[in-house]
């Protein structure tokens, strides 16, 4: 009995402590759970006045605020930033999109909404996480039907070193065209760590690159090449080869092509590809179907080719491998989700370029807007109304920026600004000097003489006939890198007027270097 009781009391006593210690733990969790309410609660706060904002300076200073919540609740235990994204995000979508954005915010991946102000969760991509994806089925083929051989390893080690700028810069401009090239590679059952390859050494990713031989676009076709996969001029002053999902298709039909004549060999056919296909099939007849590596058939290749067809598969290998190498390709914030936006105002691809600023780490939007949009030059003049392909956060960006506010207006001061602002006509006395003679009070005595002018009425006559002389006979001569805005704005006059004067057709109003241009209506 006496143990009984013993054994009663010491768990009385063990209950009694065990209460004791969890009546405070209760009282922070309480306390914790209702610092998290008290942010959501604001979050929700923030956004009704966000929804209810009547200008863009109230929007911003909304927009300011949740920024500010949610760093506030990184540092907030149990607070979850994952639960105020969905408002954020809400916040930055263009008017008209916002609506369904609550009922899937799922679908959104992180990254699609600005990432300027605050780097939501601190966290980065996993190494392996594009590598486990691409290893399908086409890409497992390649894996094994290319030799990983010294040859390529040693591409590996340039584009890991020298050239890593270029990987990277070519990784990042693909992810940008994703979208528009790798649904041809898919449907011809082709890998697309090729594609990225062949992309990677013919041009980075700039669509608009071309060669000296002529070949042109981010993949490079000659014009008898590309006319035979249905590229070219296409009758409105573009050229199809800088279009990136043409291009892909046109790309995708030529492989087919060559591996049906070179027996599915992936190095001949890329030799083909830089080197022509005449040679590859005739130097594949003669060799009996030999591999390239064959010193016999590798001989026979130019140098150009012989370094050209392990630097792709190497591309291609990181590409599919890029943890193996300690390699981590930058973010591309929501670079894959293709959408358009309708011009509110007229502007131009490097106007825009400045109010949309830019992600950390990255170097802005113009490489991405001019691939997307490879038709127009980034001085070209965007009418109101003009379409663009974009992508969502471009598309946030650009209703948030670059149509009312300070800093749509401090772009458009910037892109009305040149050195012509800054010169002084007609006086001796530089910008921002005074002489001391202005600053020194002088006797009358010492004054010195005034200068008697002829009426100003007397001359009138003649200078306005040596203006309208001038007028009449005013040209510019084209310099290397001009474009017909930004000579319209050098004189004074609009695009519009220099364009019919000079027979030069819209939209692209193309010029050339040495091309004499009458100035006809220009002020200056």
């Amino acid at each position: 009995m006496v143990l009984i009781r013993q054994k009663t009391v010491q768990l009385s006593l063990a209950l009694l402590a065990s209460m004791v210690l969890l009546a405070p733990a209760q009282s922070n969790a309480q306390r914790l759970s209702r610092a998290v309410q008290n942010i959501l609660d604001q979050a929700q706060g923030i956004e009704a006045r966000f929804a209810q904002a009547s200008d863009a300076e109230q929007q911003e200073a909304a927009l300011t605020d949740m920024e500010k919540l949610i760093a506030e609740c990184s540092n907030v235990r149990g607070c979850q930033v994952q639960s105020l994204t969905p408002v954020y995000r809400r916040m930055l979508q263009p008017k008209g999109q916002a609506e369904g954005v609550q009922a899937n915010d799922d679908a959104l991946d992180e990254g699609d909404e600005d990432e300027d102000p605050i780097n939501f969760t601190g966290q980065s991509v996993p190494d392996s996480a594009s590598a486990d994806a691409l290893l399908d089925e086409r890409n497992k083929r390649f894996v094994q039907m290319v030799q990983f051989n010294p040859a390529v390893q040693e591409g590996i080690r340039r584009w890991l070193t020298d050239m890593r700028p270029a990987l990277m810069e070519s990784y990042v401009n693909y992810q940008y065209l994703r979208p528009h090239m790798a649904p041809a590679f898919q449907r011809a059952g082709l890998p697309e760590a090729l594609l990225f390859g062949i992309m990677a050494k013919e041009s980075n990713g700039k669509v608009h690159v071309s060669s000296r031989a002529g070949a042109s676009g981010p993949l490079q076709f000659m014009p008898a090449t590309g006319r035979r996969f249905g590229l070219g001029p296409d009758g409105t002053g573009f050229d199809t080869r800088f279009d990136a999902r043409m291009s892909a298709e046109a790309a995708a039909a030529y492989l087919l092509e060559r591996y049906a004549q070179l027996n599915g060999n992936i190095e001949l056919s890329l030799a083909a590809y830089n080197g022509g296909e005449g040679r590859a099939l005739r130097i594949y007849n003669q060799s009996g179907g030999r591999s390239f590596w064959d010193i016999s058939v590798y001989n026979q290749f130019p140098g150009e080719t012989r370094d050209y067809v392990p630097m792709v598969i190497a591309a291609a290998w990181l590409y599919l491998h890029p943890s193996e190498y300690g390699l981590r390709f930058p973010r591309t914030w929501g670079a894959g989700r293709v959408s358009q936006i309708q011009l509110k105002r007229a502007t131009s691809i490097n106007e825009l370029t400045i109010c949309l600023g830019n992600a950390r780490g990255s170097n802005g939007y113009q490489r991405a807007l001019r691939n997307l949009n490879p038709r127009y030059r980034i001085n070209d003049p965007l009418p109101e109304g003009t379409t663009l392909t974009v992508t969502n956060t471009i598309a946030s960006l650009y209703n948030r920026y670059c149509v009312t506010g300070k800093r749509a207006e401090t772009t458009r001061q910037l892109m009305m600004s040149s050195v012509n602002g800054a010169l002084v006509h007609g006086s001796t006395t530089p910008v921002g000097e005074v002489r001391v003679s202005e600053l020194t009070p002088t006797a009358p005595s010492q004054a010195a003489p005034q200068r008697v002018s002829a009426p100003a009425a007397s001359t009138a006559p003649a200078r306005n006939r040596t203006q309208q002389r001038q007028q009449r006979t005013r040209t510019h001569r084209v310099a290397r890198g001009e474009t017909l805005n930004a000579i319209a704005r050098r004189y004074q006059c609009s695009v519009q007027q220099l364009a019919s004067a000079n027979n030069i057709r819209a939209p692209r109003y193309a010029i050339q270097p040495g091309q004499t241009l009458r100035l006809t209506g220009c002020k200056k």
